[in-house]
């Protein structure tokens, strides 16, 4: 027994090592490289970097400092940055050695923006050829065969997992820099309204400030948890007793300034900072995955996502079956106090032998039902006012 014992953790260990070792974050590789801050900044901002690191056998074809600016110099959208960017991420693993090493010297490789359905045709392929002279070169696979972009070094490899290559310049792609809607033209209502949030998008667009801190933070990335029409309508009566201050910092609330998917949500269990925390008010929300479902919990209620309207990176919005109530502006519901345990009644006197019939017994007094407790009460209007405050900038 003990040896099998034995046997059972010396394969967990091993599996446990196997998946450190294969393990990769982008920015950590690219931090040792100086040269490359431009390029691994604009990797986290576009939020590509979680995706490379989500996935494995992957080729990073890697710009410097001064190649980036010749890209930022042309002004692109973070949106249209983003198609470029994830045009140098290959879906296959290419070190130094396999470059110089390919199967007849050329090889057609899928990219990143093939994934994302803005590429047609074969426009997210890059055509990658072992050159006369030792030189590899790289082109769009719908760029006429024109190869004048080359590999220049190695910067980090995990075999079969990671590669890190550097490359002379941007790859040009007339599909990857063509202009598309920055997430700051998206209409967040109009998407809520037409997928049962209506009563939250209309009471967002009532309130321009809410409005202009949730378009204000779409381009860097958004979460938005809408209630559903039916409880949003009911909770109304609440939401009018809240001071301006307090209706802006309510819908705020609504809002995370970072875009999480929902596989992002299901591992990132605990505390998250909302559109409306502000130095101490918290406004905070705690996420937690209960199995299927993901739920959002304050001190005074839990709620359920029930469902995903939009997930399109930097933009995420998720529905809910119920209000979610900030403990900054609503007081959790009372808990019952127990039932008193019932009294033992005492033994009845025996009857006098010189009387007839019984003894009446003691009435036994009614159990006190409690109250219906309320969903949640308004707290204190002062502290209302001085609690909510407008949310300023993306963390």
């Amino acid at each position: 027994m003990r040896r099998m014992h034995f046997l059972l953790l010396l394969l967990l260990s091993t599996l446990f090592l196997f998946q450190a070792s294969n393990a990769h974050n982008i920015t950590h590789l690219l931090a040792d490289h100086p040269s490359f801050t431009t390029f691994n900044h604009y990797l986290s901002l576009t939020h590509l970097a979680s995706e490379i690191n989500r996935r494995t056998t992957i080729t990073v074809l890697a710009l410097d400092n001064a190649a980036m600016s010749s890209l930022l110099d042309k002004n692109p959208s973070i949106s249209t940055l983003k198609n470029i960017l994830s045009f140098h991420v290959l879906l296959d693993y290419f070190n130094a050695k396999k470059l110089h090493q390919i199967t007849n010297g050329t090889a057609l490789a899928a990219t990143m923006f093939q994934t994302t359905g803005s590429a047609a045709g074969s426009s997210g392929f890059v055509n990658i050829t072992d050159l006369k002279g030792g030189k590899v070169g790289f082109g769009a696979e719908d760029n006429a065969g024109v190869l004048d972009t080359f590999f220049v070094k190695e910067l980090e490899a995990i075999p079969y997992n990671i590669s890190v290559i550097q490359i002379s310049k941007p790859l040009p792609s007339a599909a990857a820099e063509a202009p598309t809607p920055g997430p700051s033209e998206m209409n967040l209502t109009d998407r809520m309204s037409a997928h049962g949030c209506k009563v939250f998008a209309d009471t967002l667009l009532s309130n321009p400030e809410a409005m202009g801190t949730f378009q204000d933070n779409t381009q860097g990335g958004l979460t938005v948890f809408c209630p559903g029409d039916d409880p949003m309508k009911a909770f109304l009566p609440k939401y009018k007793n809240l001071t301006a201050a307090g209706k802006t910092s309510f819908l705020e609330f609504f809002g995370v300034p970072i875009y999480q998917s929902m596989a992002m949500l299901k591992s990132n269990n605990g505390p998250t900072t909302t559109l409306a925390t502000e130095g101490a008010h918290k406004f905070d929300i705690t996420v937690q995955d209960d199995g299927e479902d993901v739920t959002l919990k304050t001190k005074v209620n839990t709620v359920k996502i029930t469902g995903t309207l939009l997930d399109e990176e930097p933009v995420a919005i998720y529905t809910l079956d119920k209000v979610l109530m900030p403990g900054e502006l609503f007081k959790a519901a009372p808990t019952p106090a127990p039932a008193p345990a019932p009294v033992k009644a005492a033994d009845a006197p025996k009857a006098s032998k010189s009387k007839k019939g019984k003894a009446k017994a003691a009435p036994t007094p009614e159990a006190d039902s409690p109250a219906d407790s309320p969903d949640g009460d308004l707290a204190d209007q002062t502290a209302d006012e001085n609690a909510a405050r407008r949310f300023e900038g993306i963390f």
